[in-house]
């Protein structure tokens, strides 16, 4: 792909001209190629921080997002083949709580793994730009989750989306955009309760979601010990990670997220990264845990959260759900101005002290000698917050007695599909899965094109793209 922003100008103009104009555009109906707001170029002084990070400005990119600590990463992969954090931005707005979004309207941002396509770039948001997370994925689906737009835009305001600045999203979608100019066909999402460390699961360590966030655990694992994009698949109603065909395999794997898994592997020198990382991580929550780490209070009446740096800046502002302690990574003593520009229209988290109270007691339990090993469970949408209180299988053999048991991680990396069902996921009506009819209650957001969903795959490789997306607007210019 030519790098001259005037022959790129040109070729998007030539394969807009014969295409119906996108829903939700303004009312001037202007043509793509001339919308200033989606072809601004990246900043010098990040162009920049790419070269000398040894990446190139067209190079592959990966989003992190953490609601606790309010921070968005954009990751980039480097001339070696690997993703380095190039950028760290605080969230303006987010909202909800931790935690999964499980329907239309809960006001949830949602948490998991997601594809983000050419098609889902929304250059004419009501937002300033957006682009839509692509929730509900195979695996939210598969539950029955329900919601639809969940965006990350501008405008700092969220009703079940992620909220930066408008300065925030024009820099973070050009970073898109250019990827995808590189050849990149989607982009990965992972978004998080919080940073998957020791102390984060030791503080939250009785909330009803932990089955759910240590399945999450796995997939940001595999990031962290590989700094490669995972491969994500679902079945049995829960996310796997890396899976490879078994030596011998004639036949590709087939992945369904309502369905039996099929018998796989993961690369055992990942699987045993992944292993010694989780066991060392166990350790350390043990190790808190013991010397009496408090639990995290529990929030009623404060709806999502704020970064501190765009907290400090409104009077009387508080970071809501997000997280306050002194360790960040963003300093307000980093930023003499917000990043960006917070509308007087704003809603932030507010102080409420009384509507706080501590979270319940813990049982009087002897710490054991040796630290507890980590389980992941399937999550169920009939079971206490959407999710099964047993632990499903994780990427390793399946034997009888972990098929009765169902408690401990295998240490082969191989996962081998038990002779009859899982026996830990429900049926599911099918009266429920049927998806909402209902207009979105989730966002004002109309998104410039229906987002491109995976049946059963995320795939940086090769994620399903709508036929009106970006993606193949270029395809005849490649």
């Amino acid at each position: 792909m030519t790098k001259s922003p005037l022959l790129r100008a040109l070729m998007l103009t030539a394969a807009l001209a014969t295409m119906p104009m996108l829903a939700g555009c303004n009312s001037d109906q202007m043509a793509l190629a001339t919308n200033a707001k989606a072809n601004q170029p990246v900043p010098p002084k990040l162009v920049a921080a790419i070269q000398e990070k040894n990446m190139d400005l067209q190079s592959p990119i990966l989003v992190r997002l953490f609601k606790q600590e309010a921070e968005l990463e954009v990751w980039k992969q480097d001339r070696t083949g690997v993703f380095q954090l190039l950028k760290s931005y605080p969230i303006c707005r987010w909202s909800g709580d931790l935690g999964p979004k499980i329907r239309e309207g809960d006001r949830q941002a949602p948490e998991g793994f997601y594809s983000i396509s050419p098609g889902q770039m929304n250059p004419q948001s009501s937002y300033y730009l957006s682009f839509n997370t692509g929730y509900p994925n195979a695996f939210d689906k598969s539950l029955g989750r329900t919601g639809s737009q969940l965006m990350v835009h501008g405008d700092c305001s969220s009703r079940g989306c992620y909220a930066m600045t408008d300065e925030q999203i024009a820099e973070i979608y050009a970073l898109g955009r250019e990827s995808f100019f590189g050849g990149q066909r989607a982009f990965q999402l992972q978004a998080y309760p919080f940073k998957m460390t020791p102390v984060n699961f030791a503080k939250h360590r009785n909330n009803p979601n932990m089955p759910f966030w240590k399945m999450l655990k796995q997939g940001y694992d595999h990031f962290e010990v590989t700094r490669q994009e995972p491969k994500v698949d679902f079945c049995e109603h829960k996310y796997v990670f890396d899976a490879a065909p078994l030596p011998g395999a004639t036949r590709p794997l087939q992945f369904n997220a309502s369905a039996k898994c099929p018998a796989y592997e993961v690369r055992p020198d990942i699987a045993e990264a992944v292993r010694e990382k989780d066991k060392q991580d166990n350790i350390k929550i043990a190790e808190l845990i013991a010397k009496g780490t408090p639990v995290a209070r529990l929030n009623t009446g404060i709806d999502g959260g704020m970064n501190h740096v765009f907290a400090s800046k409104i009077p009387d502002a508080s970071t809501g759900l997000s997280d306050s302690i002194e360790d960040k990574s963003l300093s307000v003593a980093s930023f003499d101005r917000a990043p960006g520009t917070i509308p007087p229209t704003v809603n932030p988290p507010r102080p409420s002290d009384n509507l706080l109270r501590a979270a319940p007691a813990e049982p009087s339990v002897a710490v054991a000698s040796t630290p507890p090993r980590a389980h992941v469970a399937s999550a169920a949408k009939d079971e206490i917050g959407g999710l099964l209180s047993s632990p499903a299988h994780r990427s390793g053999e399946v034997t009888a007695s972990t098929r009765r048991a169902a408690s401990a991680p295998s240490v082969s990396g191989r996962h081998e599909p038990a002779p009859r069902p899982h026996a830990s996921v429900p049926k599911v009506n099918e009266a429920k899965q049927r998806p909402s009819l209902k207009p979105s209650v989730d966002t004002a957001e109309t998104t410039s094109s229906a987002a491109a969903r995976p049946s059963g795959t995320i795939a940086g490789g090769a994620p399903v793209v709508s036929s009106n997306s970006f993606d193949n607007r270029f395809s005849a210019f490649r």
